[in-house]
């Protein structure tokens, strides 16, 4: 089986692991940790592979610190385009052709939160917190990537998320519907990777199509090409803006954004 530098595939039956190994970086969503992720994805899609997990190495502090932010343009560009990673390994996730499990342990953070809200089932760690911060730097969501994590919760739940950028406990994901399962760290790999079997015993083939099926009904909420444009007119408006700057160089400097809303 072809090897990766940033992850790790496992193989345990029909069961394969990708197991990230981007430390260094702290599993943030850099172009080349996502192409690792998703070679590991076509790798492992074959029929010896029934059921797929992601996770960090156990124990992790943080599961993915989200985007890679020395990757968002600095200006004049829209900063989460259709061919941004990712957009590409959300879109990938999706459309796989196998279930997908997220097994979350440690902190989820920005774009980590949606990728993780793409996949199938998600089994968190009671010590795991999550948080979407788009705000913080001024970046204005796609509307792609904002329908990914609507899908799932309540509307509320996740205006204050986006709105706060207040990182939730896994309690509180639990309860809203973020997280299917909530499991204390030492029994997390064992309830995963029994979920994950269990997934395996089943009709390969009807799940499969099952899979795309609700994908395909989930995403059945057409919006005019007027407001597709009109939108899309907004947020350009926002990156092009003193604010987003603002928010990148607040970053980079380690002090608190001064937003002017300008």
């Amino acid at each position: 089986m072809k090897t990766f530098e940033y992850v790790n595939i496992i193989k345990d039956g029909f069961v394969g692991i990708i197991e990230f190994n981007y430390a260094q970086k702290l599993n943030s969503l850099s172009e080349c940790f996502i192409d690792d992720i998703i070679g590991a994805l076509e790798e492992l899609n074959t029929d010896e592979t029934r059921c797929v997990i992601l996770r960090a190495p156990i124990g992790s502090k943080v599961f993915s610190a989200g985007h890679d932010i020395k990757e968002l343009p600095k200006t004049q560009r829209d900063p989460l385009s259709y061919k941004d990673p990712l957009r590409m390994i959300t879109r990938t996730i999706q459309k796989y052709p196998k279930p997908i499990i997220t097994m979350t342990q440690g902190s989820v953070w920005g774009g980590a939160f949606e990728m993780t809200m793409s996949t199938d089932i998600v089994i968190s760690s009671d010590k795991c917190t999550f948080a979407f911060t788009p705000v913080n730097l001024g970046v204005p969501y796609n509307m792609v990537g904002i329908h990914n994590i609507i899908r799932d919760t309540g509307l509320h739940v996740i205006k204050e998320m986006i709105f706060t950028a207040k990182p939730i406990s896994a309690q509180r994901a639990l309860e809203v519907g973020i997280v299917n399962h909530l499991v204390p760290d030492a029994e997390l790999e064992q309830f995963t990777m029994d979920m994950a079997k269990l997934i395996c015993e089943k009709a390969p083939l009807a799940v499969s199509v099952i899979k795309e099926e609700l994908r395909v009904l989930s995403e059945a909420s057409p919006i005019t090409p007027d407001e597709f444009e009109r939108i899309q007119g907004r947020r350009r408006t926002v990156y092009d803006s003193d604010d987003y700057q603002e928010g990148l160089n607040a970053f980079f400097e380690k002090r608190k954004p001064n937003f002017q809303g300008k």
